[in-house]
């Protein structure tokens, strides 16, 4: 949808862009936890333990709370989108920002934030966690060695993973700040004509005052 340059920071636009912005994010998150749900089913269902197995109680106790934890973290993001993205593709499909306000995005904003970082965050997290703890029960007893170089190769990509994360909600932190001391600037000059516009108009209000008194 296309907008003069005037039109851009206006409070219905603005709203609109935070619509899209939804939108995308209740479609990524369901997604996301669609597919690694799907995928941490098979794996629980898929690995294979006998009666004859070393693999320590504890370490089973932990692969199960973790493929537990995977999938509802990932099912809560799934319901979430779910619910609350049928009434914003409704919304979004009109083209219309006179009708931005009948879309739910402001009043369920944290749920909304909350499905992302379910599914993105937090989910991709505890899935890292699931390979790392699946690998030890599949190779404990085949080779301890196959198991630790799991882990050795995942621990530098949860690394990375993690940096990326929190450089990445710090950039666009950082952005939405610029963006936010821009308007508010933009706002300002806005307001500063204005209050020139009346200053001037009230000059010349009573400058022909003065000259009606004068004749």
């Amino acid at each position: 949808m296309s907008q003069s340059g005037d039109g851009l920071h206006t409070p219905g636009y603005l709203s609109w862009r935070k619509l899209q912005l939804s939108r995308a994010k209740l479609k990524a998150s369901s997604k996301t936890s669609a597919l690694l749900s799907g995928f941490a089913m098979v794996a629980m269902v898929e690995v294979q333990l006998s009666e004859e197995s070393n693999v320590p109680q504890e370490m089973l106790i932990a692969f199960a709370i973790c493929t537990t934890l995977l999938v509802a973290v990932h099912m809560l993001a799934l319901m979430i989108s779910t619910c609350i993205l049928p009434n914003i593709d409704a919304v979004c499909n009109l083209h219309s920002i006179s009708l931005v306000h009948e879309s739910p995005h402001e009043r369920l904003h944290w749920y909304i934030e909350t499905a992302w970082a379910f599914s993105t965050l937090l989910g991709l997290l505890l899935f890292l966690c699931e390979i790392a703890i699946l690998c030890w029960v599949k190779f404990y007893d085949f080779s301890t060695y196959a198991a630790w170089s799991a882990c050795i190769v995942l621990i530098p990509v949860l690394i990375i993973f993690l940096a990326f994360a929190v450089h990445f909600y710090r950039s666009l932190v950082a952005h939405k700040y610029e963006v936010t001391v821009s308007g508010i600037r933009e706002l300002e000059l806005l307001k500063e004509q204005i209050e020139a516009g009346d200053a001037e108009g009230r000059a010349n209000g009573m400058g022909l005052f003065s000259n009606t008194q004068i004749v």
